[in-house]
């Protein structure tokens, strides 16, 4: 990817990842025969007058109906074109507005007397979903070049082997969940920092560091589950689970520890990597004084984010228990106590990584680390 160091060449990358994304865009709009399912383009769309709606907790919402005229895009019945109903709410909790080009799918019905008619069932959302993961794709060539597109075919790995990982999870009937996904995690990371750090020392000190505080973390949570008797783990907030719920959180709060001990491991090992080649004649205990300082100040703001994106994930159905006249004590049960126990999980990650990778990287970095 030299070319990507020119002016000239940077042009041409921006104009064919313009041209590359916008014959994406164009495709997923007349995709229509590719589908088994009805879909239907909306036309045109009647608003109704909103409707005032009271529950008996007394939350206020307002309903519209919308009658929409469209045109079938593929079947039997292509081109046919149909009027159907759909009422929307402003909260939109459980439904949505459509609008003129909204591509939706369908049910078709089809009477005794040959009338054909339909029912919205869901909108096809393949379009944005292609716009964005273009928009990732395009700014990590564009922007990271050889680094991004390291880091794009890592997260195409992961997501390849989590996907074969959960069907040999439903193929074992969850039985062996915790081995499945343990060694996944250990595959993960190695696959991870060796397609985005390459095969060097760097990347055995980070992996090391990685593993090694993920295995503490969750040795630690064993421990404390041990001796608290698990009080206060409600596993039977965990919705829509069709297996032993405690294998499966385990096995989810191992992987979410990975994560965020990964990040913290690779920011301060590559730091200090940096450090050791502009100053080479640091000592490993400057080199692990180092580590401890950079962990410090990166450490509280990954906890945060840890924080936040708890929040952003159980603040929608938290509401809406709330709003259903709950206490707070039930909705933290239901909906917040296991996500703060693996944000916890994980922050003991983040903790103990800090000391564990100065003292790694300090003990086996090179005396002098080649540029």
């Amino acid at each position: 990817m030299h070319f990507l160091t020119t002016k000239r060449g940077r042009l041409w990358a921006w104009l064919v990842t313009l041209l590359i994304g916008g014959l994406l865009v164009w495709g997923t709009q007349h995709d229509a025969r590719i589908y088994h399912d009805p879909i239907l383009q909306v036309t045109q769309v009647k608003t109704g007058t909103p409707t005032k709606e009271t529950d008996d907790f007394h939350n206020v919402d307002r309903q519209t109906k919308q009658t929409l005229t469209g045109k079938l895009l593929n079947g039997s019945h292509r081109g046919r074109q149909l009027t159907i109903t759909n009422t929307y709410s402003q909260s939109g909790a459980m439904d949505q507005r459509y609008h003129v080009g909204s591509q939706l799918f369908v049910v078709l019905h089809t009477h005794a007397d040959g009338h054909l008619s339909a029912t919205a069932k869901d909108i096809k959302r393949d379009t944005p979903l292609v716009f964005m993961l273009w928009l990732v794709v395009g700014l990590l060539l564009l922007i990271m070049q050889f680094s991004g597109f390291m880091a794009f075919l890592s997260v195409a790995a992961n997501g390849v082997l989590f996907l074969l990982a959960i069907l040999l999870n439903g193929s074992t009937q969850g039985a062996q969940v915790l081995w499945i996904f343990g060694s996944l995690a250990v595959v993960f990371a190695a696959l991870t920092l060796w397609l985005v750090l390459g095969a060097n020392r760097q990347m055995v000190i980070t992996l090391a560091t990685t593993l090694g505080g993920t295995a503490f973390s969750i040795i630690v949570a064993l421990l404390v589950f041990h001796f608290t008797h698990e009080k206060g783990m409600y596993y039977e907030s965990m919705q829509y689970v069709t297996q032993l719920p405690r294998p499966l959180f385990l096995a989810e709060t191992l992987l979410g520890s990975l994560g965020a001990v990964m990040d913290e491991s690779t920011d301060i090992i590559s730091s200090l990597f940096a450090l050791k080649r502009e100053r080479p004649e640091l000592s490993a205990t400057q080199v692990f004084k180092s580590g401890r300082q950079i962990g410090s100040t990166i450490m509280g703001p990954l906890i945060n984010v840890l924080f936040f994106i708890f929040v952003a994930d159980t603040f929608p159905m938290a509401m809406l228990y709330l709003k259903n006249g709950n206490s707070w004590g039930y909705t933290f049960s239901m909906n917040m106590s296991m996500g703060v126990v693996q944000s916890l999980i994980s922050g003991i990650g983040i903790v103990l990584a800090v000391p564990l990778a100065s003292f790694l990287a300090s003990r086996f970095m090179e005396k002098k680390v080649m540029a």
